[in-house]
This record gives C-alpha cells, sequence and structure tokens, in this order.
C-alpha cells in the first residue's frame, strides 16, 4: 500500500467530515470546503479517523491513494488553520495598498494595476511592502499568490519586482560587466583583434 495513503486522518475537535456519493465535505471553524473523489479511491470515518482505500491495485489507483489522502488532509488544515503565503515588492516607488477588499499595485506601469479578490481569498498589505495572501483553500492560495506575482516578476539584474518572501533570485551582471569586448581601443590604440 502507499505508505502515505495508508496513514490515518485525525479529525481535530470542531471538524465535522461528511462522506457523500462522489466525495468528501469537512466544515471547520473557518469554513467548508468540498473535494470530488476518484471512483478508484474511497473514504470512511472510523473512531475520529478518516481512512482512504483504494478499490485495486492498478498502477492508476495506487498513484491517487496518497494524492487524495493528502488532499482530504489539506482541507482538515484548511478549516482549521487556514493557509498563507507571502509576497514582497521591491523597487523604488514600487508599493502596494489596500482599498477596501481590492488591492492597488504601483509596481513601473503608467497606472496602477487592481486585483480583486475571488471568493474565499483575502489580501493585506503590511511593513516593508509585503502582500499577504490568505484563504482555506491551499491551492486557491497558491494560485492567486502566483498571479499578482505574474503582474511584475522580478528582473535579474536588480531584483526589482514582486516575489516570493523567501525567493532567491539570480542575478545578472549588467552591461559594465562586458568592458574589454572585441573592437574596444586598447592603451596603445590599437584595436584588439589586429588589422592594418
Amino acid at each position: 500500500m502507499s505508505r502515505v495513503g495508508r496513514e490515518p486522518i485525525i479529525i481535530p475537535e470542531g471538524v465535522t467530515v461528511e462522506i457523500r456519493e462522489n466525495g468528501v465535505k469537512v466544515s471547520g471553524p473557518k469554513g467548508s470546503l468540498s473535494l470530488e473523489m476518484r471512483p478508484e479511491i474511497k473514504a470512511e470515518v472510523k473512531e475520529g479517523k478518516i481512512l482512504v482505500t483504494r478499490q485495486n491495485e492498478e498502477q492508476m489507483s495506487r498513484a491517487l491513494h496518497g494524492l487524495f489522502r493528502t488532499l482530504i488532509d489539506n482541507l482538515i488544515i484548511g478549516v482549521t488553520q487556514g493557509y498563507e503565503k507571502t509576497l514582497k515588492i521591491e523597487g523604488i516607488g514600487y508599493r502596494a495598498v489596500m482599498e477596501g477588499e481590492t488591492l492597488i499595485l504601483s509596481v513601473g506601469f503608467s497606472h496602477p494595476v487592481k486585483v480583486s479578490p475571488p471568493l474565499g481569498i483575502k489580501f493585506e498589505t503590511g511593513d516593508n511592502n509585503l502582500i499577504k495572501v490568505s484563504g482555506i483553500d491551499k491551492g486557491l492560495v497558491g494560485q492567486w499568490t502566483a498571479k499578482v506575482r505574474a503582474i511584475r516578476p522580478p528582473e535579474p539584474y536588480k531584483g526589482k519586482g514582486i516575489r516570493y518572501s523567501d525567493e532567491q533570485i539570480k542575478r545578472k551582471a549588467g552591461k559594465a560587466g562586458k568592458a574589454g569586448a572585441a573592437g574596444a581601443p586598447t592603451a596603445g590604440g590599437a584595436k584588439v583583434g589586429g588589422g592594418k
């Protein structure tokens, strides 16, 4: 069996799990989430735990076993703790502010960029030009964090742009690093590469 898939998921206090014909619904202090299951995978609740099993030993079923166990565990974490990702803005004059629920970005364009969050996603701005994206759906939080970053990805020369708070940008040398290229005059006045 899958090492991940066979691990039972403990249901925390205050969380209710409803097993449906085609999936699972989890409700907790922060809200409710649902997951559609593949027919190869089944979930059941026993003694305060969720057990995930597969219907056969085919390769696809084995691959999905651990995946769906992890996805159900993500639902439990989402409705109890929630998920949060942080972005950082780098650049002179670059900033982010909130206007109601809408995120307003000034990141070097001729106009500010407005980003309205979907249901279940919340934006917050903080000190040091930080943007926090939070919600109970792990996939949705990751998707909208990536969308905000894509508005002005960090460039490799000065690192200006929007990046993940723990992201390391690979820097490139600028044009100043190309001194002494072919065709440049030397101290004696002759050009590199010969000639008459």
